[in-house]
């Protein structure tokens, strides 16, 4: 084991780096391997490259210490519980007739018959982890094959990586038991067994060289129990006494540490790797906790989350006040790059007076190597002279709308009333049957897309495409037999990007992929300005839409706070002050559909609940913001408009409130955990749903198909907690990612449950 006295080396890091490739290169090889036109060999080739290129490059920065074990086929969080041997034990008949690696897609994709494992928001990102499913019966071990063979090829070529892995109570508290697991058992309660197999992969580790370890605690920059943080300081004294083992790093991402932090400092692990982007701890503080001193301090100074330049000359008064507390500092990233684009450089579209204020993953690497050598050597003579504040030009009717917001602007008619009229004029059976907007993107819609930005279509030619593609998808709704149609939202890439693209105060990018899961990768909009929409954005395609049916057609937009948490947002003015602005061009973008004669329209605020902040502080005012933002830009809707929501489920009493409070007239929940887990919830509170609620009936996101029975058997749980007569039977999200052969067979599952249920209750259609 390396002494903690031996001599420091280390002055610049990063806590992890995007892993898809500048050019989206995972994606192409996933998905080549997914469709067949490409093998295995040809899989783990890419792989190889994209992993070995990427250490290879940070090495070559002057980056002094490289994180390795950052890569994945899929998901970091799935890879780790397979490292120690989780592999839940509904996907045990799979293990021999699969090779490894579709054995892994398999507990990530699903197949017929093994549901994947829930997808879930990874600490209030724009990210998704498989949830790992714990039980007594799960056999920790060792499967360190990948991961050391990675280090030792670096080692080789002289780069000495930093493996980077969560640590045993996050890996923990990120799962969930599994279906054999005992009522009552959490995984939390195999720490024991899980702790042994870390000490195991710290031996082999040691024994390889390994200076240093990385390990990821972000479980605990959410509020935690008083025996949850004394099991911290327990579990890292006893990985702290390993006999053999390298220097442990302990980082607390995507948030402060709170009272975890002196536990830490308590405990003789070498290093502390603190978030100070969002929370700037004062070394006043620092001086306060017993044993900080004695600590490596990873200084996460350079923003993860966000584009944004750092003010260098700002950020080194900071270190140099840290580095007088203590004196072992790592100028490293708040968290992960792997939620940044990769190179601002391979753009060329971007605005330059917005390009000059952003910084990608690749430039925040710069930017830590300079402040480190600054930190080290003092700041150049240019940085004395700090550059002069960029000011865009403000709009100031945006401005003065704000300014001019009154209280009855976010007020609609009491619901009692609205619903009596939206009955009369929209005619719907009951238990009505609906999608939640997005239809597959076919390859042809796509192509079409790439020809037109190519200038190969003109707009007349693009527009017409579009057009066939809405003829098709209602027609196929019709004959589905759904109450309430959408357009399939062709047109769109994007449901942040295609309006970032349509409003003022916004920029795009060419390359700026993030992933969001598995192949499946966004491009945040950039919002540096005030905001302000061009022109209406939804209601030709809409109102097209409708004229094909007599049915209604759902008029789909996303609200303002999605906006904001889908975006890389300015950060010169409070959130709450962007939210109004973009509540407006929402509200005006309602004023048109209803003028267009469109009677239902759905503001998606999926990101109500992912925004929450992660501890209780701040919460009630976060949620006053949201839920007036998104009242804002409804509140003008008429009455016979029926107003629908799409939102994350939360069993958080203040969040379910909030629900309540956005007075939707329909809400669609999106299960980001599972449907059975949201229905299960719903009966437990007890909670009383007072307007139209759609609970979500099978997941959209999965491959699987569900039978009428298992949709039937939802719908039947639903009404035990929600009247029939507000009760709307959806699937629990957008269907963009699946293919026609899945969305079908399960959305004409989903009617013919949903007529069983008429038939049941003696709910005849309302003529």
């Amino acid at each position: 084991m390396t002494s903690p006295a031996d001599k420091i080396e280390y002055g610049s890091s990063i806590l992890g780096y995007p892993r898809i490739g500048a050019r989206r290169e995972l994606k192409r090889a996933l998905e080549d391997y997914w469709h067949g036109s490409a093998d295995l060999d040809d899989l783990l080739a890419a792989g190889r490259e994209l992993q070995d290129g990427t250490w290879r490059e940070l090495a070559a920065t002057g980056l002094e210490q490289v994180p390795g074990n950052t890569f994945s086929f899929y998901d970091h969080v799935l890879d780790d519980a397979l490292l120690f041997g989780a592999v839940p034990q509904r996907f045990a008949p799979l293990a021999d007739e699969l090779a490894p690696m579709d054995f892994y897609f398999a507990m990530a994709r699903g197949k017929p018959d093994f549901p994947p494992l829930e997808l879930v928001k990874f600490f209030g990102t724009n990210y998704h982890y498989r949830q790992p499913e714990i039980s007594p019966a799960t056999q920790f071990s060792l499967h360190a094959q990948d991961l050391l063979a990675e280090h030792a090829r670096a080692k080789a070529e002289g780069i000495e990586l930093r493996p980077v892995v969560l640590g045993p109570l996050t890996l923990l508290m990120l799962s969930k038991p599994g279906p054999d697991a005992p009522e009552g058992f959490s995984p939390i309660d195999r720490i024991d067994d899980l702790v042994a197999v870390y000490l195991d992969l710290f031996t082999a580790l040691a024994k390889q060289g390994a200076k240093c370890v990385q390990l990821d605690e972000p479980a605990f920059t959410s509020d935690r129990t008083a025996q949850e943080i004394a099991l911290l300081g327990t579990v890292y004294d006893r990985l702290s006494a390993a006999a053999q083992r390298p220097r442990l790093l302990v980082t607390g991402q995507y948030g402060d540490l709170g009272p975890a932090l002196p536990v830490l400092a308590a405990t003789k692990i070498e290093a502390i790797g603190l978030d100070l982007v969002s929370e700037r701890i004062s070394p006043a503080t620092l001086t306060e906790i017993p044993g900080i001193k004695r600590k490596r301090l990873y200084a996460g100074v350079i923003n993860g989350r966000n584009v944004w330049k750092a003010d260098k000359t700002q950020t080194l008064e900071y270190l140099l006040a840290l580095k007088a507390v203590v004196p072992d500092i790592v100028v490293s990233t708040s968290c992960s790059l792997m939620h940044v684009p990769i190179d601002l450089l391979i753009e060329y579209d971007i605005p330059g007076d917005v390009a000059d204020r952003l910084a990608f993953a690749k430039q925040k690497v710069g930017e830590v190597v300079a402040l480190a050598k600054a930190v080290t050597h003092g700041a150049p003579p240019e940085w004395s002279k700090r550059p002069e504040t960029v000011h865009f030009k403000l709009k100031h009717d945006v401005r003065q709308r704000v300014a001019n917001i009154r209280p009855e602007q976010r007020e609609r008619a009491p619901y009692e009333e609205r619903k009596a009229i939206q009955a009369k004029v929209l005619g719907l059976p009951p238990v009505p049957t609906c999608t939640l907007g997005s239809f597959p993107q076919t390859p042809e819609m796509r192509k079409a897309r790439y020809d037109y930005g190519q200038q190969r279509l003109t707009w007349d030619e693009y527009a017409e495409r579009i057009r066939d593609e809405i003829r098709r998808v209602i027609a196929l709704q019709e004959d589905i037999g759904l109450d309430v149609l959408v357009h399939g939202e062709p047109e769109r890439n994007d449901m942040i990007q295609y309006f970032a693209e349509l409003m003022d105060g916004y920029a795009a990018t060419h390359f700026g992929w993030v992933q969001v899961y598995g192949s499946r990768f966004v491009r945040p909009p950039v919002l540096y300005g005030d905001i302000k929409r061009k022109q209406p954005m939804t209601v030709e395609w809409i109102t097209f839409a409708q004229s094909l049916t007599d049915k209604p057609v759902k008029g789909i937009l996303t609200g303002p706070v999605t906006m904001l948490a889908r975006s890389f947002v300015r950060q010169d003015q409070p959130l709450y002050e962007t939210a109004e602005q973009l509540a407006l061009a929402v509200r005006d973008e309602v004023a048109d559909l209803e003028k267009a004669g469109i009677k239902i329209i759905q503001v998606d605020e999926p990101s109500i609940r992912e925004l929450l902040p992660l501890r209780e502080r701040g919460r009630e005012g976060y949620l006053d913001w949201a839920v007036a933002a998104f009242k804002l830009s409804v509140g003008g809707a008429k009455p016979e408009t029926q107003i629908h929501t799409h939102l994350g489920y939360s069993s958080i009493a203040k969040v379910v409130e909030a629900f309540d409070a956005l007075d939707a007239d329909v809400t669609s929940i999106v299960a980001t955990r599972s449907i059975d887990w949201v229905l299960d919830e719903i009966v437990a509170s007890g909670t009383a749903i007072k307007r139209g609620v759609g609970p979500g009936v099978y997941e959209s996101r999965s491959a699987a198909i569900p039978d009428i029975d298992e949709i039937d058997e939802r719908i039947q749980r639903a009404v035990q907690a929600i009247d029939p007569d507000r009760l709307w039977v959806n699937p629990d999200g957008g269907l963009k990612t699946r293919h026609y052969w899945q969305l079908e067979p399960s959305l004409r599952n989903m009617v013919a449950a949903a007529r069983r249920q008429r038939r049941r209750g003696g709910l005849a259609p309302r003529e």
